[in-house]
């Protein structure tokens, strides 16, 4: 039972994030940003929409806020390589460790997060910081 269930949320799982890829223009990006009130998150996915390469954090940040996401740094620390810029279109957590030295490019973070991650000797930047550094986002890993 418990299998079919994870199945199911991975099926679902898969059919939004094509959804937000295949779907999601623009125009619609701007509608769902009419609801939002946070200014910080208001001006992250304008700078992301303006970017050809950011286009898809601009849909995952744009989404309702049932969808977001919120990473943990053990998933981080599995999915990364040493050295690499890694995108967490939401919050990082700080469950787990982190050891090897990334770029971790979030939303926000929790204070434990970013602590671990400077620990390790990576760095943390917001994902507006980095839109102004990296417009082309080049040699940039979008995790969800």
């Amino acid at each position: 039972m418990w299998a079919k269930i994870q199945k199911h949320s991975a099926i679902v799982e898969i059919y939004s994030l094509l959804f937000i890829k295949m779907v999601k223009s623009k125009k619609l990006i701007e509608e769902q940003l009419q609801r939002k009130t946070n200014p910080e998150l208001v001006k992250t996915i304008i700078a992301a929409k303006k970017k050809k390469n950011w286009l898809e954090v601009a849909a995952v940040l744009s989404s309702p806020r049932t969808k977001k996401i919120a990473m943990n740094l053990d998933k981080i620390n599995d999915e990364a390589e040493e050295g690499e810029i890694v995108v967490i279109p939401g919050k990082v957590l700080s469950q787990g460790e982190l050891n090897k030295k990334i770029k971790v490019v979030a939303l926000s973070f929790s204070e434990k997060a970013k602590e671990k991650i400077e620990k390790a000797k990576g760095e943390t930047l917001t994902i507006l910081e980095e839109i102004k550094k990296n417009p082309e986002a080049k040699k940039v890993r979008f995790l969800k």
